[in-house]
């Protein structure tokens, strides 16, 4: 494993090093499709794939991650760092929407977690990144995990509608807490709505009750702004920020929408730390 890793070290320190030249037509000629190129690139921090690496370019690639430095120098460090032959990488679902991709992964990564990747692709090639992680959790009150349930992609036909109606619940819903308008976008029987969140049973009286819980111990979760909504056919991808606890959090909620309502649902909520713990400076967000 540690051969491996040195391996993508290796390959990266050449590419940084060739920063200055220019790409060639050949490499962006894999053959592979964006979603497959992100998939490798993540899969290749288990298994040193040297390949992987040139799906990024180095001489834009942009790091969103705060606690990773930027570049390809910066994900080099972290590769170098994680305990020998600790590194696993299952990635349970991926999606493409015009030049981003974005996915949801098992990892353990510094320890067992779950994670939402986003990357930003130009001319084929990875230019930017973005992700949430959590740790791993124990089954819901339903007994669903953060991970499990369909990971097919259809009703491709559908996805800008799937979008709209996402971003239209964000907005009402979660933004301005209008909790009247809940029925045009979840149908109100358990069955209707699964959950995947790890506090939370399903349907609508299981989020009521989760709510309730909260509000009881004097904890407040707020969206205050939504970044971006990515899609592909029945998934979509809502990035957004806000509070949860008293902290400034990056919210990433994934649905399952079906016959234009929301049907299922798994998020990674993940604190955003001060400024000064920052190991770059292109933020949060900024899609």
């Amino acid at each position: 494993m540690k051969t491996g890793i040195s391996a993508v070290l290796a390959a990266t320190v050449m590419v940084c090093t060739a920063c200055s030249s220019q790409i060639s037509a050949e490499d962006g000629m894999t053959g592979l499709s964006n979603k497959e190129k992100a998939v490798a690139l993540l899969n290749s921090i288990e298994s040193g794939d040297q390949q992987a690496i040139s799906y990024v370019d180095p001489n834009q690639y942009i790091q969103h991650n705060l606690a990773v430095g930027d570049g390809l120098a910066g994900f080099g460090k972290v590769l170098q760092a994680l305990p020998e032959g600790s590194a696993k990488v299952d990635v349970k679902r991926a999606f493409q929407d015009g030049n981003y991709v974005f996915t949801h992964t098992d990892y353990n990564f510094f320890g067992p977690k779950v994670g939402f990747d986003v990357f930003r692709f130009e001319n084929g090639r990875i230019v930017e990144h973005w992700d949430n992680l959590a740790a791993k959790t124990a089954a819901n009150p339903s007994g669903r995990t953060q991970l499990d349930g369909p990971t097919e992609v259809t009703d491709l036909a559908q996805t800008e509608p799937n979008k709209r109606l996402v971003a239209d619940f964000v907005d009402a819903i979660l933004i301005k807490g209008d909790y009247a308008q809940l029925g045009r976008f979840i149908d109100g029987e358990d069955t209707d709505y699964l959950q995947h969140n790890s506090a939370i049973a399903d349907g609508l009286a299981g989020l009521s009750r989760a709510m309730k819980a909260m509000a009881d111990q004097g904890i407040e979760m707020t969206y205050t702004e939504n970044h971006i909504i990515l899609g592909e056919g029945n998934f979509v991808l809502s990035v957004s920020e806000g509070k949860f606890a008293g902290q400034h959090v990056s919210f990433y909620d994934l649905f399952r929408v079906a016959n234009h309502k929301i049907v299922e649902h798994w998020d990674v909520i993940e604190p955003i730390p001060a400024k000064k713990q920052w190991k770059n400076s292109n933020g949060k967000f900024g899609f």
